[in-house]
């Protein structure tokens, strides 16, 4: 079960639950034992605690016989809320000085203004669901593209909790077994089929080894892919970052040497957010603050996640080509994807030198021509196995569920070993506890109070 966390539950709170800033409607959420009594006391209107749950009413918030505006009010009430409590959602006019007079009216009543995420985080307290959902809300609300959406709703609702709650479940009936064998240690009995356990750990590792694996897509959909566009001066990388991002970003000129720091955006192709970083010309070159320009392209280059190496068509040799990426010494994890620009002016022969590399494509940036082969060739370079299924298979995006995921494998591994190698009840047996709790973790089923804390403290004050 989870631990108990210093915020009192007893405590009505209340925050904005909107972004700052003008606009037309601004909602302020409260939640607690006194939500309603507090609320009824600056409403004129009907008496919201005769009023049942999920309903709306119009009415006034005054302080005594002055009217700060005109509102409607959401009335839930625990246990069917979001938090499990008694909660209002008072939608008032976007003026920022309505807002901070009616949080002042309520924090002088009695409310308490909520501490990040604390809205979540009693939502969880309170069994609205697991910490991995809870976490997933913090995830929705981040998410940017049509995959970052579908995975974080498919975990919101359960899917990731339920694939850790059934391989809990098949390990915590052999961790039993073997405990009660602990308990008759004198008499030397086996309760645990040895032969099944090894059946079972090594079923279970293979599903969390499978879940490690989808980390890396995970990150990518979660975080997008940082693709760096690098090559020599007047390749085109200005031109075919405007050209993706189908907006004038960067400036465009024959000299060479224009780009002088990094310029970035982010586009998202087919569900996947890709952030494309411009960069200096690599050259030699005298000028200090070109230089300066070219040293930040090639530390960039060795922290992208992906390289698109843009080379000139009429300007470059396929050996050339394959000496110039040689010499980003990029590390071998980093996948480069050659393309060779201004196909529109290049001759014939020009043309073919490139066009047997499987690993080059041909485009005319300024026209627009390639372009679509080139986002699919994109794709393939960070689809990674699964990315067609992602909406709809288990996928961990969150480094906390990796690392613990990473730790009940490794004790499933001791467990393992130690059953081929004899070793005694006692060891298996605090092997398996380990890897039942860093399983557990994930869940908040084992939890405590610094962990609860650094994560709700992500989230924004009115969630």
């Amino acid at each position: 079960m989870a631990a108990a966390i210093p915020v009192s539950l007893t405590d009505t709170i209340v925050a904005l639950s909107t972004p700052p800033g003008s606009g037309a409607i601004a909602l302020i959420r409260l939640s607690g034992p006194d939500a309603v009594r507090l609320t009824d006391s600056v409403f004129a209107g009907k008496r919201l605690r005769d009023q049942p749950s999920h309903t709306l009413h119009v009415g006034t918030v005054r302080d005594g016989d002055r009217i700060l505006d005109e509102v409607v009010i959401s009335l839930f009430r625990g246990p069917h809320s979001y938090t499990r409590e008694d909660v209002v959602e008072i939608s008032t006019h976007g003026s920022d000085y309505i807002v901070q007079e009616v949080l002042g009216l309520l924090l002088r009543r009695g409310a308490r203004l909520a501490e990040a995420g604390e809205f979540t985080k009693r939502a969880f307290l309170h069994g609205a669901f697991d910490l991995a959902q809870a976490e997933a809300v913090a995830d929705l609300i981040a998410s940017d593209s049509a995959l970052s959406h579908q995975v974080a709703m498919q975990q919101m609702r359960g899917g990731f909790s339920q694939e850790l709650k059934d391989l809990r479940g098949r390990l915590v009936k052999f961790a039993a077994l073997l405990e009660l064998e602990l308990d008759f240690g004198e008499e030397d009995v086996e309760f645990a089929d040895r032969t099944g356990l090894v059946q079972l750990l090594q079923e279970v590792q293979q599903l969390v080894r499978r879940l490690l694996r989808s980390f890396e897509l995970g990150n990518v959909i979660k975080n997008g892919v940082t693709t760096v566009i690098a090559g020599r001066p007047n390749a085109g990388k200005s031109t075919l970052l405007n050209a993706l991002l189908n907006e004038e970003r960067a400036i465009v000129s024959d000299v060479a040497g224009t780009t002088r720091d990094l310029i970035e955006d982010e586009v998202s192709i087919a569900g996947i957010r890709f952030r494309f970083v411009d960069t200096a010309g690599l050259r030699d070159t005298a000028d200090v603050v070109e230089s300066i320009g070219v040293e930040r392209t090639l530390k960039r280059v060795k922290q992208a996640a992906l390289v698109v190496y843009l080379f000139d068509i009429t300007a470059t040799t396929p050996a050339e080509l394959q000496a110039e990426i040689e010499a980003l010494h990029l590390p071998a994890e980093v996948p480069v994807l050659a393309v060779g620009n201004k196909l529109d002016v290049a001759s014939d022969a020009e043309q073919e030198a490139f066009q047997h590399r499987s690993d080059t494509i041909l485009i005319a940036a300024s026209r627009g021509d390639g372009l679509d082969e080139l986002q699919e060739r994109l794709l393939e370079k960070v689809r990674g196995e699964g990315l067609d299924r992602a909406g709809s298979s288990t996928i961990v995006t969150n480094l906390r569920h990796a690392q613990s995921l990473e730790l009940a494998a490794r004790h499933l591994e001791a467990v393992l070993t130690g059953l081929s190698a004899g070793t005694g009840t006692e060891l298996l047996a605090a092997d398996l506890r380990h890897a039942l709790a860093a399983l557990g973790q994930i869940t908040g089923e084992i939890s405590n109070d610094d962990l609860l804390t650094s994560i709700f403290t992500e989230f924004c004050i009115g969630k």
